[in-house]
């Protein structure tokens, strides 16, 4: 790939340049990771004389930088923009009862699934521009998160955005997977959130499921890959 131009250093890269360069390639480290990679790499240092001890524990610091990665995303700049709330697989494109917590009644809705793998960017990133007007967790059980029931009986966080675009309230969940025993989510109730930034994160492996208003077409399929903050989930229909 073509270096861009720099005008600062004609004879080849700067010192500064190098490490534009690497931020850019390497994604810093979400803060809800930072203990697990500084526990590691501290046993890695503590026993570095001991290979047995310090190759393993590097390996895992690795890891746990890579897992709990946070790259930087640029959303869409549509003021109607749904956007995937998570990187991962699309599993299920359908429409289903949100849950009882989100307070967005009793019928079915268009909802989008978002399936993790521990190889994916855990971090959660708003779906839509708007004001927080819930945050609910619920305790539950841990089964596979790809599974269709996982919506209802396992732990999950669910929280309820009113769009600045108007209309009626959207709902993103985050559902704890099979590994996952740690549910982050930052926004408090009146938060103002905009399109696309980190408002929290699921350790090790989950689902994240978002309930659009009733109407909408979903503009993703099943199987599909999806880049948090940046894939089009849906647009809302303009309100009058």
């Amino acid at each position: 790939m073509a270096r861009r131009p720099r005008p600062d250093a004609p004879d080849g890269l700067s010192p500064a340049h190098l490490v534009e360069l690497v931020r850019e390639t390497v994604p810093p480290v979400h803060p809800a990771g930072l203990p697990f990679v500084a526990a590691a790499s501290a046993v890695a240092v503590a026993g570095r004389r001991h290979r047995w001890i310090s190759v393993p524990a590097a390996l895992t610091a690795g890891a746990c930088a890579a897992f709990f990665r946070h790259p930087d995303r640029v959303p869409p700049t549509e003021t109607d923009a749904v956007v995937a709330a998570a990187d991962g697989q699309v599993c299920l494109v359908d429409e289903a009862v949100p849950p009882a917590e989100s307070g967005l009644g009793p019928d079915p809705r268009p909802r989008v699934s978002v399936f993790l793998s521990l190889f994916d960017v855990h971090v959660q990133r708003v779906p839509v521009a708007g004001t927080v007007t819930s945050v609910t967790h619920t305790p539950g059980r841990f089964v596979s998160a790809d599974l269709p029931d996982a919506s209802d009986v396992n732990e999950r966080t669910t929280m309820t955005i009113r769009p600045d675009h108007g209309g009626e309230d959207i709902a993103v969940v985050q559902i704890a997977g099979l590994l996952a025993r740690r549910i982050v989510c930052n926004p408090v109730v009146g938060d103002h959130l905009t399109l696309g930034e980190t408002y929290g994160l699921i350790r090790f492996g989950s689902r994240v499921d978002v309930y659009l208003p009733p109407g909408t077409t979903q503009q993703v399929r099943i199987g599909q890959r999806t880049v948090g903050a940046e894939t089009l989930l849906a647009s809302l229909e303009p309100q009058g």
